[in-house]
């Protein structure tokens, strides 16, 4: 089949961030480009994931700035009392989505991507089939993206009735603030929502199987984050502990066992239940089995091409990008595997830097990271025969924090002793999330803390926390 015989250059199946940024990408490259989606444009992120979180963190975290009095005191303010409405706060998060929802679909209309509304699944080597209310039609392309995303992982033994237990699916419209939530799960999810919780009045208690709270993060952020975002506020908290049984109603029961003794230690009886226990990838009823191409626990096989593999091999003319294949399920890496995937396709040989892709929890304070937890440094370290060092600074010493009266937090840089190449940063503080990319293009450039610690920041801002750092690891190199 020659290129003009077929319908396009590109399919894309799946309209997350990740088969959007792809198609945006398509078109500036001048691929023909179709994107097929079955439920909503946007995806998770923007309908059920990162966008309503932020507008519900947003909102709630004004609730808990208001609320405290001693801070504002401190800066000259009095307010009397706080009040605020849940569902004027959920429609703020509704009204978001539909903005963002909107911006996406007109975005591709106004660049000629053809939108189709429908089930797509590949039926052989760039052929696809597209299943909607209208029936079943052909499709043929050059090359073919999957971008089929995640959906939340609901462990065995855990009944969701989508009311009184449920995922961050539900979470995210706010349609009750139970007195008493149970959260399982203390990753980015449970974190954001305990956050959101507690700051409108909930008592929370939060469920962790692994031994530590926080198990993603650097230890050091893990036990700050600990003291600031939990011991600090009226959540209970329980680690090596599996919610083996979790039955929804009024109330809802939660059957508490001990990961080493497998021991039944506790049952809960609590008004809700959100269980943010991670995801899955969102990979059956592809076709994958159509091409030969095995999964592993779901994820999709890839290279750093972000080419499909089959026995270790690329598959030609396929590709995957997103939470499908498990590399880094974030929206934003997503969306740079998809520009990597059309720049291969286009014969530009590009792959992807992944110590480089930062991530953030929208906490108050926030928490962000880019590149190696101290731990994973020193083992690479083992491995390739380098010493790690690390340095911290603290906000308390920064004079944008101080007169903003927001203190809390600190930035943890770790590198390599011999040529001082920067490997990790890890912030915890106000605004976290927006001075973590700094951290990020010096990793993508492997630059040295020596470089770093010359380049000039604006006086007074957070971003001379960083400074600090840097000035401070170039002193031990």
């Amino acid at each position: 089949m020659s290129e003009r015989e077929f319908d396009y250059d590109l399919i894309i199946i799946g309209a997350g961030v990740g088969g959007h940024g792809a198609a945006l990408h398509a078109v500036k490259c001048g691929l023909k480009t179709a994107i097929i989606e079955a439920k909503d444009m946007g995806g998770t992120c923007v309908n059920r994931g990162c966008i309503p979180s932020k507008a519900l963190l947003a909102a709630s975290g004004r609730v808990r700035e208001l609320q405290n009095a001693q801070h504002l005191y401190s800066l000259g303010i009095h307010i009397q009392g706080v009040d605020f409405q849940r569902q004027a706060i959920a429609d703020h998060a509704i009204s978001l989505v539909n903005k963002i929802r909107g911006d996406l679909t007109n975005s591709l209309k106004r660049l000629k991507v053809d939108s189709i509304h429908g089930w797509g699944k590949v039926i052989d080597t760039q052929k696809v089939s597209v299943l909607s209310d209208d029936g079943e039609k052909i499709l043929t392309a050059k090359d073919i993206m999957l971008c089929p995303g995640s959906v939340p992982f609901v462990p065995r033994g855990i009944e969701i009735d989508h009311k009184t237990v449920f995922t961050s699916d539900e979470a995210v419209k706010l349609e009750v603030l139970p007195q008493w939530i149970a959260i399982i799960g203390s990753g980015y999810i449970g974190l954001e929502f305990s956050d959101i919780y507690t700051a409108l009045g909930c008592e929370v208690t939060m469920i962790e199987a692994l031994d530590n709270l926080m198990p993603g993060f650097d230890p050091e952020i893990s036990k700050l984050a600990e003291r600031t975002l939990i011991k600090a506020r009226d959540i209970e908290t329980y680690s090596g502990v599996f919610a083996t049984k979790v039955t929804p109603g009024a109330p809802v029961t939660i059957e508490l066992t001990d990961a080493k003794t497998k021991e039944v230690i506790d049952v809960l009886e609590v008004d809700a239940c959100l269980v943010a226990t991670g995801r899955v990838p969102a990979t059956k009823n592809l076709g994958l089995e159509n091409l030969g191409i095995e999964t592993d626990r779901g994820f999709i096989p890839v290279n750093d091409k972000m080419e499909v593999l089959r026995d270790g091999e690329p598959v030609p003319h396929l590709w995957a990008v997103g939470d499908a294949n498990g590399k880094m399920m974030l929206a934003h890496a997503a969306s740079g595997q998809g520009a990597i995937a059309v720049e291969n396709m286009c014969g530009r040989d590009k792959t992807i830097d992944y110590r480089s892709i930062p991530a953030a929890a929208f906490t108050h304070p926030e928490i962000s990271y880019v590149g190696l937890t101290e731990p994973a440094a020193r083992e690479l370290g083992e491995q390739e025969g380098f010493e790690v060092a690390t340095v911290k600074t603290y906000f308390k010493g920064n004079s944008k924090a101080l007169a903003e009266g927001e203190t809390d937090g600190i930035a943890k840089i770790v590198f390599r002793k011999d040529n001082g190449e920067l490997l990790g940063v890890h912030i915890m503080g106000i605004h976290a999330s927006d001075l973590i990319q700094e951290a990020a293009n010096a990793i993508a450039q492997r630059q040295s803390v020596e470089n770093l610690s010359f380049n000039i920041h604006t006086h007074p801002t957070l971003s001379e926390v960083l400074d600090e750092a840097f000035k401070r690891a170039e002193a031990r190199v």
